[in-house]
């Protein structure tokens, strides 16, 4: 019997039924590379849903997780440490962002960002209290908490969930006239992705975000952007709104590789009049922005930067969209993407991504289907066009032989 199903039988046998994955069970990962407890080696073309961005296990992160593993992991927020300042610093002068708030998973991320949008309403704009309302988009993914599936347009992440949480209004994502028409005296904020990852890799109108911002400008409105999937390099730049000219959104809010796949890392960024809504106790966690988290940010950051990620997605990004719209099937319906988030949408007639993914699977390469009739492709940021050709060659043939 292969190691692995005697894992999938401990899993099953113990584990909630609230994920659907391939059948392949990983033991080890390095750079792009990761291997299943057979030994097989596969291509990462999913990174974790963007939280490895700087590969696998890198080891200049590795260094220096375990240098302060040795020396100091937890203060909670009751003492000062003196990793968390440096991370405070690295971040708010990367961002451009004048305040920080760290947390430890993105939905705990979006949820301050909720809380620090809403108390901006009531005590700097004056919004009648309980009646702020925060404009979202249609089909918008930012986590699965409560209040956040509350205003998900996917209705199986509300099923069974109810009472839901009251405040959001949905207009359709990119429609700048919707969004004209759904501000009112108690909107507070407008929180969108810049694109959108989970809902299938959709960008919006060329120009939507710096429209979107000076609207909110115009009617005192918070301008929010979850970079949490497609932010730290991505798409081709640090944050994916740097693609339009002139935005610069009144907060921010990161996650995933911001933590290079080591250690639950987030965090709300802001300009100085939201965040200083906080008076303390109004809202905090145990682990977030510890030495060791702070550490770790500080070395993924760093990376990102020192080994030009960014510009590496970009340019790479650029030439697996041209192989992959080059390619002769009649199953593809389109090809869209910045950088390194690449979404192939699949015509009905496919079938599924699902199979697709499988098949690849086979081959050595492991990706993800999202909406049933789309495969996402999100390697690590450090893979190379070689990489990329060899892909394709996998690609290819699963394309040919389904």
């Amino acid at each position: 019997m292969k190691k692995s199903n005697k894992f999938y039988a401990i899993e099953e046998k113990y584990g909630a039924n609230n994920y659907h994955p391939l059948d392949v069970c990983l033991s080890k990962g390095k750079g792009i590379w990761v291997w299943d407890a057979e030994g097989k080696k596969y291509l990462d073309f999913l990174s974790s849903y963007s939280a490895v961005n700087q590969g696998h296990c890198h080891p200049k992160i590795a260094m220096a997780a375990a240098k302060q593993m040795k020396n100091l992991t937890l203060t909670s927020r009751a003492f000062h440490n003196d990793k968390l300042p440096l991370f405070y610093e690295k971040l708010c002068k990367l961002s451009k962002m004048e305040k920080i708030l760290p947390m430890n998973s993105g939905a705990e991320a979006v949820e301050t960002a909720i809380k620090a949008i809403r108390k901006w309403g009531y005590k700097v704009k004056g919004v009648e209290e309980n009646k702020a309302e925060i404009i979202v988009s249609h089909n918008n993914f930012h986590g699965r908490t409560t209040t956040i599936i509350s205003f998900s347009s996917d209705e199986q992440y509300k099923d069974g969930f109810g009472p839901l949480t009251l405040g959001f209004k949905e207009i359709p994502f990119g429609d700048f006239d919707a969004l004209k028409k759904a501000i009112n005296k108690n909107t507070v904020a407008f929180l969108t992705e810049p694109i959108q990852g989970e809902g299938g890799i959709i960008i919006p109108p060329a120009g939507f975000l710096k429209k979107a911002q000076d609207l909110c400008r115009q009617n005192n409105v918070l301008f929010v952007l979850d970079e949490i999937q497609t932010g730290l390099c991505r798409t081709g730049k640090f944050f994916a709104y740097q693609w339009e000219a002139g935005v610069k959104p009144d907060g921010i809010i990161v996650g995933k590789a911001l933590s290079g796949g080591f250690y639950p890392i987030s965090a709300f960024l802001a300009k100085k009049e939201v965040m200083d809504v906080f008076n303390p106790g109004d809202h905090g966690s145990t682990f977030g922005g510890n030495p060791l988290a702070s550490i770790i940010a500080v070395a993924s950051l760093d990376i990102l930067v020192n080994e030009k990620l960014a510009e590496n997605s970009d340019k790479v990004g650029k030439y697996f969209v041209s192989k992959l719209k080059a390619l002769k099937t009649d199953y593809i319906k389109e090809v869209r993407g910045k950088g390194l988030l690449i979404g192939v949408e699949l015509k009905n007639s496919a079938g599924g991504a699902r199979r697709f993914c499988e098949a690849l699977m086979k081959e050595g390469l492991l990706c993800k289907e999202t909406h049933d009739n789309i495969i996402r492709f999100a390697p690590p940021l450090v893979i190379k066009k070689n990489e990329i050709d060899w892909a394709m060659k996998k690609i290819e043939k699963v394309f040919a032989s389904i």
